[in-house]
């Protein structure tokens, strides 16, 4: 690898077109390297990494560090590379950091007319109208969402990006049985799927699609993963298949967020680096890469050229594949002037202000910024645009406890008297302490996600000292860790800001206790749609708390006030809305209820199929034990 010329100068910024560019009957190629003293450009009418070039052609430079050539024919599906020459004699040989296609696993880039990866209809695709109060964001990682054999989807379709587009799948394919894929999701309300990353990333090999990986380890930003297409050797299938399972979603009534990784790549010796040594990462002094990440290495986004990559990366997705929303991965290792232009750049898009930006506040560990820029983290968020958020791990932690410490019980699971007080200002979204935002939309609220223990695993853990209740069948008996289960989804779905859940959280979802499953087996890793079925009055509970939600805008921004109850329950009042939560193992009771019509909207236990449920009795709420009630009043005229 090359090392800089440029150190302790200044970086030409280039403002012009980067990548391949399909004009007319040309194709125009330009690439930024302003330390590099030649590029080559290399076209192959294959991705095959051991063909020989079609032609090696010498670009030329053009202002501020920019390299281009003009070749006088349209070149679409045209594989090409980059030799770049540096003073010292080194040679790197690399795909284009700002191609949007390529070839089996990213080696080489492709030129691509994206007029013609277009699925039939799509210029009439729209996003579903979902107002904010309606949100409700549904995780899932695109192979686990069909890789289970009895999901009913095709087999040449699992794992993959069509098998979103597969309509009325059931349980083992059977005509009538139990919903899974797309009507499954209909059938629970969810009005948001945030997928993991499925830009190209370097951890599966494209050609197989093992071994099995979430996916951050970015090689190709702008370049959706070929793994789940059903030809990754051309570029336009992949792009044309992405973008086919975007259209599925929305026409099924659901926007889609994509995971984004812009804080690293797959590896320190990655397209960008190749391109330009030196300037895309951040080092310290003696040269070595920062690894706040802890992958290795930290992209610097407070450089103009990375900053203006990232922001350009966003608009990109947005625009050609009507992505509805961002999830920033470690988000605190970004500073917060790019977020902001980010935010300012989707704004100007047609319906641009309805997409959603969130992110982790945090890192992996410290890292350096040059000129010491402003992260994304806790200390920096309030910098923040208003419409940029995120995960409330404040709320998570008291919902169920720590997720640095297994056994550690959370208010849902054995500790509600540490820890009713913290549960309350979640369910405002932290409005009036530290840890709010400047509008409760900036607040997801969450108590699982990809990383860490599953909802499940982590109370059965903290409430029976194992992973995981082992035999399924006798899941539904019990009664402890399934209440605890539906206290923590009513406390998510009853806070302000945004709710957000990990895929299958809905049906106890298990990974026996792996609280990393990133390169796990497959088969841990995917939705058990037989358990599903099996946990449906779990799922039916999520359902009932979802449309409640969705029916009632108070529950998104509306004022908290706190009603007077025992000191380890949790009684709030939102609008016309009654709130309480007993996690603990005896009945309780909610009294001095103002005067007027009550009723009962949800009630866990009846959901659950507990023999006690709920009941209203003149002013007063008896509550069954470990239960979470949700009672709307009709004042009296």
């Amino acid at each position: 690898m090359a090392s800089t010329s440029l150190h302790n100068s200044i970086w030409p910024v280039y403002h012009g077109h980067l990548g391949a560019a399909i004009n007319g009957n040309s194709t125009i190629f330009t690439a930024w390297s302003p330390n590099a003293i030649a590029i080559t450009l290399r076209l192959f009418d294959t991705d095959d990494p051991y063909q020989a070039p079609l032609e090696s052609i010498p670009m030329t430079p053009v202002e501020d560090g920019a390299w281009q050539y003009a070749y006088p024919n349209n070149l679409s599906g045209t594989f090409y590379d980059y030799l770049v020459e540096f003073k010292e004699g080194t040679v790197n040989r690399t795909s284009d950091p700002w191609a949007m296609a390529s070839g089996s696993n990213g080696l080489r880039s492709m030129v691509v007319n994206l007029r013609d990866t277009d699925p039939e209809h799509w210029q009439e695709d729209r996003s579903p109208e979902i107002p904010d109060h309606e949100c409700v964001i549904w995780e899932t990682h695109i192979g686990d969402f069909s890789n289970d054999p009895r999901s009913g989807h095709p087999d040449e379709h699992r794992g993959k990006y069509l098998a979103f587009t597969d309509e009325h799948t059931t349980l083992d394919g059977v005509p009538g049985a139990f919903p899974t894929g797309i009507d499954y999701l209909k059938h629970l309300g969810v009005t948001y799927v945030q997928i993991l990353p499925f830009f190209d990333y370097g951890s599966v090999d494209e050609d197989t699609g093992t071994p099995y990986n979430w996916g951050y380890d970015p090689v190709a930003y702008d370049v959706p993963e070929g793994s789940y297409s059903t030809n990754p050797h051309d570029g336009a299938t992949r792009i044309r298949e992405c973008k086919s399972m975007i259209a599925a979603l929305h026409r099924a009534g659901m926007r889609v967020i994509m995971d984004v990784v812009y804080n690293h790549m797959y590896v320190s010796d990655n397209p960008f680096e190749r391109m330009v040594p030196g300037y895309f990462t951040r080092r310290y002094e003696d040269g070595s890469l920062v690894n706040g990440s802890g992958c290795g290495n930290d992209m610097a986004s407070e450089r103009p050229m990375f900053r203006r990559f990232i922001v350009e990366s966003l608009v990109h997705w947005a625009r050609e594949y009507h992505i509805d929303g961002f999830r920033f991965d470690l988000m605190g290792l970004i500073d917060v002037e790019t977020m902001n232009e980010a935010r300012r750049a989707l704004d100007e898009l047609p319906g641009g202000s309805s997409i959603l930006m969130y992110g982790e506040p945090w890192s992996a560990g410290p890292t350096l910024v040059e000129g010491h820029a402003a992260l994304a983290d806790k200390l920096g968020r309030n910098g923040l645009d208003s419409r940029i958020g995120w995960f409330s791990d404040e709320s998570r932690d008291a919902i169920k406890g720590s997720v640095m410490d297994h056994r550690h019980p959370g208010f849902a699971n054995g500790n509600a008297h540490e820890f009713a007080s913290s549960v309350t200002n979640a369910l405002n979204a932290w409005r009036g302490t530290p840890a709010a935002g400047k509008d409760v939309g900036q607040i997801i609220q969450y108590v699982s996600a990809h990383d860490d223990l599953t909802l499940w695993d982590k109370l059965c853990i903290s409430m029976r000292e194992r992973p995981s209740d082992d035999d399924y069948a006798t899941r539904g008996e019990v009664s402890d860790i399934l209440a605890a289960n539906a206290i923590a989804a009513g406390l998510v779905f009853s806070s302000a800001g945004r709710p957000f859940f990990l895929s299958g959280e809905e049906f106890a979802r298990t990974k026996y206790g792996c609280d990393n499953s990133f390169n796990q087996s497959a088969q841990l890793n995917w939705l058990d749609w037989s358990l599903a079925k099996r946990m449906h009055h779990l799922t039916d509970w999520y359902r009932t708390m979802i449309a409640i939600r969705k029916s009632h805008q108070e529950l998104f921004d509306g004022a908290r006030s706190s009603v007077p109850c025992d000191a380890d329950m949790i009684a709030v009042r939102i609008g016309n809305l009654l709130v309480c939560a007993n996690p603990n193992p005896t009945a309780r009771s909610v009294s001095a209820l103002e005067r007027g019509e009550w009723t009962i909207l949800a009630d866990s236990t009846t959901n659950l199929g507990d023999a006690s449920h709920a009941s209203l009795t003149g002013n007063t709420l008896l509550m069954p034990a470990r239960s979470f009630v949700v009672c709307e009043v009709r004042a009296k005229q």
